[in-house]
């Protein structure tokens, strides 16, 4: 073995490290997001805030596999009592309650995602339809989770057509405002190209 070949065996290993620190990087800013755009709700039944735009730029711009990770670390540092869920609440009570379907449906939603993206590849109109199954799933696991754990004040619990005018009615509209403002995002080329050189999967 010579000097040149030990010293290019050791460069792919340095070259793993920068892309380990730029996909921490990315990670960290898409759960910053995430919390930040919590934070601007409006409370209700099932605060209207900004969060299913921010899971679904995360996972268009970071790609599936970043984009997934991101929304498990988001899960847990509210779930481990940071407050970074809707109305600045965090803790398992809060992913435990009533909305914390939904909460939860933000991963099977990035699941779904991701899914799309190495079955169909990186295109726009994949992310299109991926989005919207996404939120469909979000929906129907939010739902049925607030069915089962939803409970009035005189002991009854919500129908199905109750849940759904409560949880998913009133939000169809500006969900879907928020899936093509982050898909106008999340396709711009030049950005996708800065971020996804950094990609690992």
């Amino acid at each position: 073995m010579n000097e040149p070949s030990s010293a290019s065996a050791k460069l792919p290993s340095k070259r793993s490290a920068a892309f380990k620190t730029i996909d921490i990087a990315y990670i960290a800013i898409a759960v910053a997001l995430m919390a930040v755009c919590s934070w601007i709700s409006i409370p209700t039944m099932i605060s209207f805030t900004l969060q299913t735009f921010a899971v679904f730029l995360s996972v268009c711009l970071l790609g599936g596999f970043r984009g997934t990770i991101a929304v498990v670390v988001y899960l847990l540092l509210g779930a481990a009592g940071a407050p970074v869920f809707a109305d600045m609440h965090g803790g398992m009570s809060a992913l435990l309650g009533p909305s914390g379907g939904y909460l939860i449906g933000f991963l099977f939603s990035a699941l779904v995602m991701w899914a799309f993206e190495k079955l169909l590849g990186k295109k726009v109109w994949m992310y299109a339809v991926s989005m919207i199954l996404a939120l469909i799933v979000c929906y129907a696991f939010g739902t049925l989770w607030f069915m089962r754990v939803y409970v009035a004040e005189d002991g009854s619990r919500a129908g199905l057509m109750t849940a759904l005018s409560w949880c998913v009615f009133p939000f169809i509209i500006p969900d879907l405002v928020k899936i093509a403002v982050a898909l106008l995002i999340g396709s711009n080329k030049a950005l996708r190209r800065v971020i996804r050189n950094g990609e690992n999967a």
